[in-house]
C-alpha cells in the first residue's frame, strides 16, 4: 500500500462510517459489559471495530490488521512489516460518560513506524489525518451522515512556543506522577481531555505538551503518533528513544512517554 491521496479517502471514509454509527449509539441508552482487564466495552466498540476491520480486509487485504477489539481473538503468528493498528473507539469511558471526547483511530504501521494516521471525533465533528505530503491536516465536518470532502481540509502544526506552555493531561488517567513531572516545565495552563484528541490538540497547536505517565497500548498511539509527527512534533519515551510498533510479544504495550512541540 502506497500513502497516496486515495488510499488516504479510503482510510477516512471508513473512520466517518463508523463513527456515523457511533453517533447513533451515543444517542440513546448506553451499554456496556467489562474485558479480562476491567476496561469497558460496549456496542459501539464492536461495531465500529466490525466496519473498519471489514473495510480495511476488503480495500487493502494484503496487509494484516490488528485492532484491540479483535486482536485476542486471533493467532497472531508473525506480523509484516506493514500493518493496520486500530482503536475503533478510543475513549470508551468518554463516550459512556457522553462528554464528547472520543475517537476513531486508523493508523498504517510502516518498519515499526506510523507512517498514516487518522482520527475523527465524531461528536466533535472534527476529522484530523496526514496526506499523502507528508503534512498533517485537520477538517470540521458539518454532519457525520454526509460524505467527507477532503478537500476543504486545512493544514495544522505544532506551536513554536517553548515557554508559557500549555500541557494536556488525560482525563481518566491524571495522576499525581504526571502533576509532579509538569513541574520541570514553565507551565501557564493545564487542558484535560480524553482520548487521541491529546495528540490532535498539540499538533494544531491548542497545547503544547502531553506527558502519558502510565500504561497505553499501540493502538491508543499509533494514529496520534503519525498525525503529531507530520504536524512538526515529537513523541520520546522517558529514557528519549522513539516509541515503535509491532511489539506482539509484549502485548502492543507502549513505553511511558512525552508528546510535544519540542
Amino acid at each position: 500500500m502506497k500513502s497516496d491521496y486515495q488510499s488516504i479517502v479510503t482510510l477516512v471514509s471508513l473512520a466517518f462510517k463508523a463513527g456515523g454509527e457511533i453517533m447513533n449509539l451515543y444517542n440513546q441508552e448506553i451499554k456496556f459489559d467489562l474485558k479480562n482487564d476491567l476496561s469497558p466495552i460496549t456496542q459501539a466498540d464492536r461495531i465500529s471495530d466490525e466496519i473498519i476491520v471489514n473495510g480495511l480486509n476488503k480495500e487493502f487485504s494484503e496487509i494484516q490488521c490488528i485492532s484491540e477489539e479483535s486482536h485476542s481473538r486471533i493467532n497472531i503468528k508473525s506480523l509484516s512489516n506493514i500493518f493496520f493498528l486500530v482503536d475503533p473507539l478510543d475513549g470508551t469511558k468518554e463516550f459512556i460518560e457522553k462528554n464528547d471526547e472520543f475517537t476513531v483511530n486508523i493508523a498504517l504501521i510502516n518498519k515499526n513506524k506510523p507512517e498514516i494516521g487518522v482520527i475523527y471525533a465524531p461528536a466533535k465533528n472534527k476529522i484530523f489525518f496526514t496526506d499523502d505530503d507528508g503534512k498533517a491536516y485537520e477538517l470540521e465536518v458539518e454532519n457525520y451522515q454526509n460524505e467527507v470532502n477532503l478537500n476543504r481540509s486545512k493544514r495544522i502544526s505544532v506551536s513554536k512556543e517553548t515557554k508559557n506552555l500549555i500541557a494536556i493531561t488525560s482525563r481518566s488517567h491524571n495522576n499525581e506522577t504526571t502533576k509532579n513531572f509538569l513541574e520541570k516545565y514553565e507551565i501557564k495552563e493545564k487542558i484535560i481531555c480524553g482520548s487521541s484528541l491529546k495528540f490532535c490538540l498539540v499538533a494544531n497547536g491548542q497545547a503544547n505538551i502531553y506527558p502519558r505517565l502510565g500504561p497505553t497500548k499501540e493502538w491508543d498511539t499509533a494514529a496520534g503518533h503519525a498525525i503529531l509527527e507530520n504536524a512538526g512534533g515529537k513523541i520520546k519515551s522517558l529514557n528519549d528513544k522513539e516509541l515503535l510498533y509491532g511489539k506482539k510479544n509484549e502485548d502492543f504495550l507502549n513505553p511511558e512517554f512525552i508528546a510535544s512541540n519540542f
